[in-house]
């Protein structure tokens, strides 16, 4: 037999501890039943899709045929680059800044709002995520995205990687972990997720990409807003042909180096 404060406790929200908005157990408000009305469970949906948590039911994994042709270049690329690239870079990467390391983690946004471990060769002097917010009002990006040509932050040899997107090369890590595939929309920060509308989120429907519509559109000259309908253009158009296309067009786009920075 239940004890007469269980019972109170069944029949009123809160208990002997405060609740997120500060009230404590003294605070008896009826707990809200859940509509069950002809539009209840589409209006419980709306508020859940408002906070993001349907991110993981509308996420579209990658094809069977996208994940061979990722873990096959991913691991070619690594391959090659372990014995080409890798020593070149981190040497000049070292000499130039040798106070910081070869590569830079930061957290990404993917698929279904997951966050993962972003891998790139470090282009930046130690600390420069630190001063940023000393920088904001030189961004040259709208949105929430941070864009500067000419970010002081930059070292030498980083400006170069940035130029020719050879600091992007690890990420053939994060493609072959499966966090990443060779072509999705970029990857955003959780701090631009953040101040997302809920249509530009999205983009969160698909695993990010190495490469995109964006990429070989024009990349940081093209807006914010045009960034997003591209990547759900995307998204509505994807397909083997225009994957493909997008990747023959990738390395043209590299060499001309419109909107790298």
């Amino acid at each position: 037999m239940k004890c007469p404060q269980c019972r109170k406790n069944m029949m009123w929200t809160g208990d002997h501890d405060s609740d997120e908005d500060g009230h404590g157990a003294g605070d008896r408000t009826p707990a809200p039943l859940p509509r069950t009305g002809s539009h209840g469970l589409f209006a419980l949906s709306l508020d859940r899709s408002r906070q993001g948590d349907l991110e993981p039911f509308l996420a579209q994994p990658v094809s069977r045929w996208a994940r061979a042709l990722d873990v096959v270049v991913s691991a070619s690329a690594l391959a090659v680059g372990a014995v080409t690239v890798l020593p070149l870079v981190s040497l000049a990467i070292l000499l130039d800044s040798p106070k910081g390391g070869v590569f830079y983690r930061q957290k990404r946004t993917g698929l279904g709002g997951r966050e993962f471990e972003f891998w790139k060769f470090r282009s930046m002097k130690p600390g420069a995520h630190a001063t940023r917010e000393f920088l904001e009002a030189a961004n040259e990006q709208s949105g929430p995205v941070f864009k500067i040509r000419n970010d002081p932050r930059m070292t030498r040899v980083g400006r170069f990687l940035r130029k020719t997107s050879i600091d992007e090369l690890p990420q053939f890590w994060n493609i072959l972990k499966g966090d990443m595939t060779l072509v999705g929309p970029r990857p955003p920060l959780p701090a631009e997720v953040a101040k997302y509308e809920p249509w530009q989120r999205r983009r969160l429907d698909v695993v990010p990409g190495l490469t995109c519509l964006w990429q070989v559109g024009g990349r940081s000259d093209i807006g914010f807003l045009d960034w997003v309908r591209m990547d759900l253009q995307y998204i509505r158009r994807r397909s083997a042909r225009l994957d493909l296309w997008i990747l023959w067009r990738t390395p043209l786009a590299v060499l001309l180096g419109r909107g790298a920075y």
